[in-house]
């Protein structure tokens, strides 16, 4: 842990591709993102937990359809310590089935109404790839960012639409779509590929007038899980953007096919690799179980306060 605290803390450099080093300095790090004049502090990681209203959600789908059980779950991710919820309507598992526009909107709108009508200054992420809902949901509903699995890909004219909505943009990586991505992922380079993307993506923002952009590698989005261990292990490259960085692992395949068990029985491992990820460089840790994910930044950042 000495090792580490060195690193996270003094320059460093990495070599991204044919041997090229480039170096970053985690100081310069972006550490605030600003949330409709609400600003969230990024130097200490933070908790995002997850709102799945969707009922072909790979873990919890169906579980949260009902008005009482919508309060119950908000309830529970803000008593447990998270200070974003991000709330999806889209199923994006592998293979998940494309729903219509209107199916989206109709369900993320009743359920933001729901919340906010109790919940007025919780700071809220929507899960959408689709511009026009992400506007409307800011529009309408004072929603706080923008989760993008798509990264801009999946729907042209997003990055314009953030530009003029003005809120955090989260960018994640994927390899096709929902429905193609784990069909054969293919990378020489794996994190060299990803920020190649990352940044053409980030210059097309910034000349758009796009300032919190929070990175996500998309775990498990167009990635094998010998893909997504190495983008763990190798999760502090993408300091090179001083930008936030978003882990979203909670209960996934790479958990529990490594472990032979099931997604329910993941919860162990899930905070296994979320501690990696903080010692890794992750800034938000997007998950389930908040209560668990709460105590491994409290422990880790703890390892700080006592020179670990």
């Amino acid at each position: 842990m000495k090792n580490h605290k060195l690193n996270r803390r003094s320059l460093q450099k990495y070599k991204i591709m044919n041997n090229q080093t480039i170096e970053s300095n985690s100081f310069c790090q972006k550490k605030t993102i600003n949330c409709n004049g609400k600003l969230i502090d990024l130097s200490k990681p933070q908790v995002m937990g997850i709102l799945n209203i969707s009922k072909d959600s790979f873990y919890d789908g169906g579980k949260y359809t009902k008005k009482s059980k919508i309060l119950e779950r908000v309830k529970q991710i803000v008593n447990e310590g998270a200070k974003i919820i991000d709330i999806g309507a889209y199923s994006t598992r592998p293979g998940a089935k494309n729903i219509k526009q209107k199916d989206e909107l109709n369900k993320l709108s009743k359920t933001l109404e729901i919340i906010r009508n109790k919940y007025p200054e919780i700071i809220i992420s929507v899960d959408t790839f689709r511009a026009n809902i992400a506007k409307r949901m800011v529009n309408e509903f004072k929603v706080d960012m923008i989760n993008d699995i798509g990264g801009g890909t999946l729907d042209k004219k997003m990055f314009e639409t953030i530009a003029q909505i003005n809120v955090p943009y989260i960018m994640m990586h994927i390899l096709g779509t929902p429905q193609t991505m784990q069909i054969n992922p293919v990378y020489n380079n794996i994190v060299a590929e990803i920020i190649k993307s990352f940044s053409e993506k980030i210059n097309k923002l910034s000349l758009l007038g796009v300032k919190d952009i929070i990175l996500d590698p998309g775990f498990g989005f167009g990635k094998t899980i010998n893909h997504n261990y190495e983008l763990l292990r190798r999760l502090n490259e993408f300091y090179i953007f001083k930008l936030p960085i978003l882990v979203g692992i909670s209960r996934k395949s790479m958990i529990y096919k490594k472990l032979k068990t099931t997604a329910k029985e993941s919860l162990n491992g899930t905070t296994v690799l979320n501690t990696i990820s903080l010692i890794n460089g992750a800034n938000i840790l997007r998950v389930h179980d908040v209560r668990a994910a709460v105590e491994s930044v409290k422990l880790f950042t703890s390892t700080f306060e006592y020179g670990i």
